[in-house]
């Protein structure tokens, strides 16, 4: 069985609205108290598995929970155990799972970390207890199951409280579910949140509220995909790391590397929905104008801190004078930036499109292998990068940054479809870019902190120094700019067939 749920969190002021929402027309109200297990060594949360026992009412179920390719389906198996006494309490065994894919990626992982699965011995961790407001309804060709819950997790002496909604698909079209889902998130002003409440037990039971930020990954990708298919793979990938990084950050953590690798998931969303653009012709071109202001806009507290922390004691070890950087009026915190609804929106409408539908299906069937089309994007990429970097001192500011950009959009779609061609060749090429990459990103960090101080000079004239001293190094970090361009043209590029 897999799991398509979509969990959100809800502001204090909406909450009791959204509660007595769900609880309109024919709902019930139950109290769920859960323990969590897994092996002494974590063997299961290593893999992201999650092992539970639940009282449901009076009933006992014992669930297991596997990660699969998309962020947001699971693998999950149920098992309602018999009736007991009201206070006897069953231990977990993991033979319950016998017989289903959940239960043999369990066991595989156990004899992997030097268990038996047999005689596994799986302690309690942490524990929560919720009560749940739960009302299922129609809604095009689905039947979902809304689900508000209000409670905390514990670990020994320590709570957290919980308040969240979650809406699930029971049967039908994810498109339809999504559908919904989007119409709450509009009327109460939700945002969309990937923390399980195994993962905030477990951070919990560590003392740490935020987990790490999540880094990009390589879509697996098999030869003969067609364009639906390797798009929808990249897509999934994107939004592997966008969707984790933006709920730590919606959540309020301060860790910079959060809003980092956010604003790198952006970027190399967007180069898929450029780049591919012509394997997914339902993409929206609303899409970029949310991401684009919503990548602007985390970019803001970046480039003030890399004012402060980098730019700065340059120009003071250079003799310069100090400046001093507020944030001042007008820098958008983080966690406004990604709760906001153009982002929110543009989130839900990329998880609809990561979903297979039976137009997108047959499309698949019908279209050829995407590799010409890829080859093609690639090499034209190529060219320009060659072209533009022969003259990059003669360029203009804004012709340099294109330049960058194009760089980068290289760099992604390469990473996006090594898999489709030679692995080895396309690191060894892709490891051929990262001189052009730093030095461009240098050059561009120092033309956007001197438009920074030119500003701040109207109302402190200490800043002009900064302003002499950075354009002073233009353009000279030009033509290293060039040289390492130049450098690209003994790269190998990898999609040329042997």
């Amino acid at each position: 069985m897999t799991e398509f749920e979509l969990k959100f969190q809800i502001d204090p002021p909406q909450q009791a609205a959204v509660e007595a929402a769900v609880a309109r027309g024919r709902s019930y109200r139950t109290r769920l108290r859960a323990r969590y297990f897994d092996t002494a060594d974590g063997a299961l949360a290593a893999h992201r598995i999650v092992l539970r026992l639940r009282k449901e009412g009076g009933t006992w179920v014992q669930t297991v929970k596997a990660p699969t390719d998309g962020p947001l389906m699971r693998h999950e198996h149920n098992f309602e155990l018999p009736p007991m006494g009201a206070r006897e309490v069953p231990l977990p065994r993991i033979d319950r799972h016998d017989g289903t894919p959940v239960g043999e990626l369990v066991a595989k992982v156990l004899r992997q970390a030097g268990h038996d699965p047999a005689t596994a011995e799986l302690v309690p961790l942490y524990g929560t207890d919720v009560w749940r407001t739960t009302r299922e309804m129609r809604t095009g060709d689905a039947l979902v199951e809304l689900a508000f819950d209000r409670g905390q997790v514990r670990v020994g002496e320590h709570a957290q409280a919980l308040c969240e909604l979650e809406i699930e698909l029971k049967h039908g079209s994810p498109q339809s579910m999504l559908e919904l889902a989007q119409r709450w998130r509009n009327r109460y002003g939700l945002w969309l949140d990937t923390v399980s409440k195994s993962a905030r037990g477990e951070r919990l039971a560590k003392g740490i509220r935020h987990g790490p930020p999540t880094k990009a990954v390589q879509p697996a990708l098999e030869a003969d995909l067609s364009g639906p298919e390797v798009f929808r793979a990249v897509l999934n990938t994107c939004l592997a790391q966008i969707l984790p990084n933006a709920s730590e950050v919606a959540a309020g953590s301060g860790d910079a590397e959060h809003v980092h690798q956010l604003r790198v998931g952006i970027r190399r969303l967007r180069t898929a929905l450029r780049e591919m653009a012509d394997l997914a012709p339902h993409i929206n071109p609303a899409w970029e104008t949310a991401l684009v202001g919503a990548f602007r806009a985390l970019g803001v507290q970046r480039d003030r801190e890399h004012l402060r922390q980098t730019v700065q004691p340059q120009i003071e070890a250079a003799g310069g004078p100090p400046v001093a950087w507020t944030d001042g009026d007008g820098v958008p915190e983080p966690a406004d930036v990604v709760r906001g609804a153009d982002f929110q929106a543009v989130l839900m409408d990329l998880v609809t499109a990561s979903l297979p539908t039976d137009a997108t299906e047959a499309a698949s069937a019908e279209a050829p292998p995407a590799r010409k089309l890829l080859r093609e994007r690639l090499a034209k990429l190529h060219r320009q990068v060659l072209r533009d970097g022969r003259r990059f001192e003669a360029l203009e500011p804004a012709a340099q940054h294109r330049v960058r950009k194009r760089l980068k959009r290289l760099r992604y779609l390469g990473e996006f479809v090594a898999p489709l061609f030679a692995r080895r060749e396309a690191r060894r090429y892709l490891k051929e870019l990262e001189p052009a990459q730093d030095a461009l990103g240098k050059h561009n960090d120092d033309a956007v902190a001197i438009a920074a101080y030119r500003e701040h000079a109207a109302h402190d004239g200490r800043a002009w120094f900064a302003v002499g001293w950075l354009s002073a190094r233009q353009p000279a970090d030009a033509v290293e700019c060039r040289k390492a361009l130049d450098r690209i043209a003994d790269a190998r590029p990898f999609w040329k067939k042997p």
